[in-house]
């Protein structure tokens, strides 16, 4: 993990105020929203999944974060790879037996018991089958960017980011570069402070 040299913690009480800041911090960085900011994005399993998806090479560091989600039972993706022919837009999701799960115009490059990898021509045409498979509750997406994040710099920032919560919160909106990272928390209802917002970072 590495070791930030830079930590800004803040916390808000208003929504638009904190979105407000975390869009401000972001700047021209690539950042991923959650589709239903009242809901947000479990954390519970999100650093194992990062760490595992790495080790056994399903996801390099190299892919860039379109679409994840990430729950207690199951997982699923889109992610952008760049590719002998050319940059592809690969969903992995659980293997699932309806009509849905397999789209006519994505190509399976993976399929196992449990796991299922389709890649896409297009970038709308993978979200599209991420949603249909997902529903989209509890997932984020890349938007307000020019591109995606890379997997290697949520792996960078997201473990220290996490370290420094104060308690069970959901993820609503993150930005990760090479020199730094912020993220932007939901708390549970009826707190006082239930928006918080962590960035860390190196000295440049």
């Amino acid at each position: 993990m590495t070791t930030p040299t830079t930590l800004t913690i803040r916390t808000f009480a208003d929504r638009a105020e904190a979105m407000a800041h975390a869009v401000l911090r972001a700047g021209e960085a690539p950042r991923f929203t959650a589709f239903d900011d009242t809901i947000g994005c479990p954390m519970e399993q999100l650093l194992g999944a990062l760490e595992w998806t790495r080790v056994v090479g399903i996801l390099p560091d190299d892919d860039l974060l379109h679409a994840g989600r990430l729950t207690s039972d199951t997982a699923a993706a889109v992610v952008e790879r760049k590719t002998a022919e050319g940059r592809r837009y690969i969903f992995l999701g659980p293997r699932l037996d309806t009509p849905q799960a397999l789209p006519e115009d994505g190509e399976v490059l993976l399929d196992e018991p449990g796991v299922l990898a389709i890649g896409f021509a297009e970038r709308a045409i993978a979200l599209a089958h991420f949603l249909r498979i997902t529903m989209g509750a509890g997932a984020i997406f890349a938007q307000l960017g020019r591109r995606a994040p890379e997997l290697r710099h949520l792996r960078r920032w997201l473990p220290p980011i996490v370290q420094e919560l104060d308690g069970s919160r959901r993820m609503i909106a993150g930005w990760f570069a090479a020199s730094a990272g912020g993220v932007l928390f939901l708390g549970d209802e009826g707190t006082d402070a239930a928006w918080r917002y962590i960035e860390v970072g190196i000295d440049s």
